[in-house]
């Protein structure tokens, strides 16, 4: 009888380990410094210190797990997310910043780790919607070095707000 009882809780524990999968992690920012030469360019490229930027960016998350990198369709959000879509061997997605977290992303991110790349204004307005609170405001136009992160797990959901130089 002993021996049956073992394995069942045996056999629970297993489930629930392999249940932890429900865990969602995302981590958003906002591109890099851009260039500001010219103010009537809409999708301007990063400057040389965004650059910088974008590869200590790639640095910070080499030994974190991602399973997807998103970003907007910007040439500076592509361009500070590509060095870490490449260093984890990872295509890079497009999302549509006016279309954040509907039922199919959603979907597709349900238990993975994910970079979201966006702009003062989205990346504070995505980690709401995620969250389902108006908690975060606009960035600081300056402000290149904030890294939100959300967890789901389960219906728990929390939120923190790193500065990375």
């Amino acid at each position: 009888m002993k021996k049956y009882f073992l394995l069942l809780v045996f056999t629970f524990t297993l489930l629930s380990a392999c249940s932890s999968d429900d865990t969602t992690v995302y981590y958003l920012i906002r591109h890099a410094e851009k260039d500001r030469t010219d103010p009537t360019n809409r999708n301007p490229n990063l400057n040389f210190e965004g650059e910088k930027r974008a590869q200590r960016w790639a640095e910070y998350f080499k030994d974190i797990h991602l399973d997807a990198v998103y970003s907007t369709q910007y040439n500076r959000t592509i361009e500070t997310a590509t060095p870490t879509a490449q260093t984890k061997k990872i295509k890079l997605e497009k999302y549509n910043p006016r279309n954040m977290y509907d039922s199919v992303f959603q979907s597709e991110t349900k238990g993975k780790s994910v970079l979201i790349v966006g702009h003062s204004n989205t990346t504070p307005a995505f980690t709401n919607l995620i969250l389902g609170e108006k908690k975060y405001q606009n960035m600081d136009d300056n402000d290149n070095a904030s890294l939100y992160m959300v967890t789901i797990s389960g219906d728990k959901k929390t939120s923190e707000v790193l500065k990375v130089d």
